[in-house]
């Protein structure tokens, strides 16, 4: 996550205010953070505020218990050890996950593998029907079924399937 000031380095410094209920998120590299906060660096911060308020230093060290990923080595790196670290982050995360993709829940893609899938089953379906129709020496029915079929084969695969 990039500082939300300067916008070139990474943020190492993530605070969040409650003030009157109401949520304020700063995230900020070391030299913006030193520039806004006089000279207290990051460190004396997280110190003070863990001895007056017994906050701070927990948040820093959260810790995924699957694969041992710091929170503060996902801001350093960017990258997460686990999927586990999701859950275990979730809080941190999801502000910048709004922020980048707009929302916070997943809706997936429309229409990608999706039409496939719906074909897969009705082509299974339509087999059952022809085996079932030809038991029964339904064979006007069965002719039906083996067209609908091939088509759906002609869209899946490209072809008929078997050679006519």
């Amino acid at each position: 996550m990039l500082c939300q000031r300067c916008k070139k380095n990474p943020a190492t410094i993530n605070t969040i205010d409650v003030i009157n209920g109401e949520k304020f998120e700063s995230h900020l590299c070391a030299l913006c953070y030193a520039e806004l906060a006089g000279d207290l660096s990051a460190k004396a911060h997280n110190s003070i505020l863990t001895d007056l308020f017994g906050v701070g230093a927990a948040e820093e060290e959260k810790t995924c218990p699957v694969c041992g990923t710091r929170y503060r080595e996902y801001e350093q790196t960017g990258l997460l050890g686990c999927a586990s670290c999701y859950d275990v982050f979730k809080e941190e995360l999801m502000p910048a996950i709004r922020r980048i993709q707009g929302k916070d829940t997943h809706v997936g893609t429309a229409n990608i593998n999706n039409d496939e899938y719906g074909l897969l089953r009705k082509l299974k379906s339509l087999q059952e029907r022809l085996e079932t129709a030809l038991k029964a020496r339904r064979y006007s029915e069965a002719n039906m079924l083996n067209r609908q079929i091939k088509e759906i084969n002609k869209i899946l695969y490209g072809g008929g399937g078997e050679d006519e």
